[in-house]
């Protein structure tokens, strides 16, 4: 077996993180109790708690932008990055940095899109026509 990443983080209020992370970005629900929630996050265990988010700021230079520090990021497939684009944009999400290619002709080219969930969490999630670029240099 693999080894998977475990994050648990604070949410404000757990019923929308369940609207937002299951039906929208289409996330299986596990365990839960009145005060957490966990999510198969594409994969991976993703715990949210009730409580107050972690104070972010835009202090990360990635190319042209400067994105939000800390955030939480998942990297898909290019085909899946591409349906949840569209998923996202149908539902309506605000996006912090909307979709585009970062890097074009160079190694390591990927799509990315940076968005926040209901409790103001950034998500980046970035997507990869072949995984071996992940870590080019």
């Amino acid at each position: 077996m693999k080894s998977l990443f475990h994050l648990a983080i604070h949410v404000t209020d757990l019923d929308a993180a369940r609207r937002f992370y299951g039906d929208i970005l289409g996330c299986a629900e596990g365990r839960s109790t009145d005060t957490w929630v966990d999510f198969d996050f594409f994969g991976h265990q993703l715990s949210l708690h009730l409580g107050t988010p972690f104070p972010t700021t835009r202090t990360g230079r990635v190319g042209d932008h400067m994105v939000m520090m800390p955030h939480l990021g998942v990297v898909l497939p290019l085909a899946d990055w591409l349906a949840l684009a569209d998923r996202l944009a149908a539902a309506g999400v605000s996006f912090d940095i909307p979709p585009q290619i970062r890097f074009k002709g160079q190694p390591g080219e990927q799509r990315t899109m940076f968005f926040f969930d209901p409790s103001g969490n950034p998500i980046e999630v970035k997507g990869f026509a072949d995984f071996d670029g992940l870590f080019a240099s």
